[in-house]
């Protein structure tokens, strides 16, 4: 059974490589604790009770919550599957409650660290560093991911309007708004860039090559220059998202304007940002209240 739902999510459902890999590892885990316990691994005769047992035992052994969770996701997959077959008439993975996971609020850099580096007098015409600015700035100022920033065409942004358009997850498009002051530096980046690479490219960032940019030179660009100013134990380009979602919460915008920003398809994936805001809005009581000192 275990290997007809490994070829179900692989061929049917195009699950990656990899997470048919850890469905069969969790899947295999639970078949010898109940073999261990029962002597055979009948899908059909596993009672509820045979579960929590076994997630009891994973606990005692160490793993996280986290980790908990997700193979019990793995176990829910699968009774799924043999109840669509009906090669089981119950589902004992129903109404079983799973130890709580604490959701690391995001980090993020602060105000004055991104004008720290942004807000220099003066920036050589230097094609790459011009480049490594904007995507710190572009980053910031619209809190785009890594793919997105990636993904922008020269012809997805408009200085004249004033707006970048963004094609995020399943290929849906969002148009987002930039200030005057960026609009500038885009038209001054664009112009070294046209001095350096011999055509026109398609791609907004490039290297000197002309070809477009990859996560992991993007990755360097961010790391080694946002670690000038911040000591994150993460720096990275989410974190500049994580920052651009604090900043304006704690300005007083919108949740649900941010959600359309950030380009969330639920507000709950939202609602992180509100519990870094509250701390920052916390601490900024702190200092400024008479009567909070």
């Amino acid at each position: 059974m275990i290997n007809d739902f490994l070829q179900y999510i692989q061929y049917e459902k195009n699950y990656s490589s990899h997470t048919v890999l850890s469905y069969r590892n969790d899947l295999t885990q639970l078949a010898d604790y109940i073999e261990s316990t029962y002597g055979r691994f009948l899908p059909a005769e596993i009672t509820r009770d045979d579960l929590r047992n076994w997630m009891m035992q994973l606990t005692e052994s160490g793993y996280s919550a986290r980790s908990i969770a997700r193979k019990f996701s793995t176990l829910k997959s699968f009774w799924h599957f043999l109840l669509l077959r009906d090669l089981v008439t119950t589902n004992p993975t129903l109404k079983i409650l799973l130890p709580k996971t604490k959701k690391p609020l995001p980090m993020f850099f602060k105000h004055r660290e991104i004008v720290q580096v942004l807000d220099t007098t003066f920036v050589p015409d230097d094609f790459k560093r011009i480049r490594n600015l904007l995507i710190i700035e572009l980053f910031y100022m619209t809190g785009i991911r890594l793919s997105e920033l990636i993904a922008i065409q020269d012809a997805d942004i408009d200085t004249v309007r004033c707006e970048v358009k963004v094609t995020g997850k399943r290929n849906k498009q969002r148009v987002l708004p930039l200030d005057t002051g960026i609009g500038e530096r885009i038209e001054r980046y664009r112009s070294l860039r046209d001095q350096v690479v011999e055509a026109t490219p398609q791609a907004f960032f490039v290297r000197s090559n002309g070809k477009k940019m990859y996560p992991k030179l993007v990755y360097t660009i961010v790391h080694s220059i946002m670690s000038q100013v911040s000591t994150l134990p993460k720096i990275s380009p989410h974190v500049l998202r994580h920052s651009f979602a604090t900043a304006l919460l704690n300005n007083g915008a919108d949740i649900n304007a941010l959600k359309e920003l950030l380009g969330h398809s639920s507000l709950a994936a939202t609602q992180v940002y509100t519990h870094t805001g509250f701390g920052e809005l916390y601490t900024i009581y702190k200092q400024a209240h008479p009567r909070a000192k």
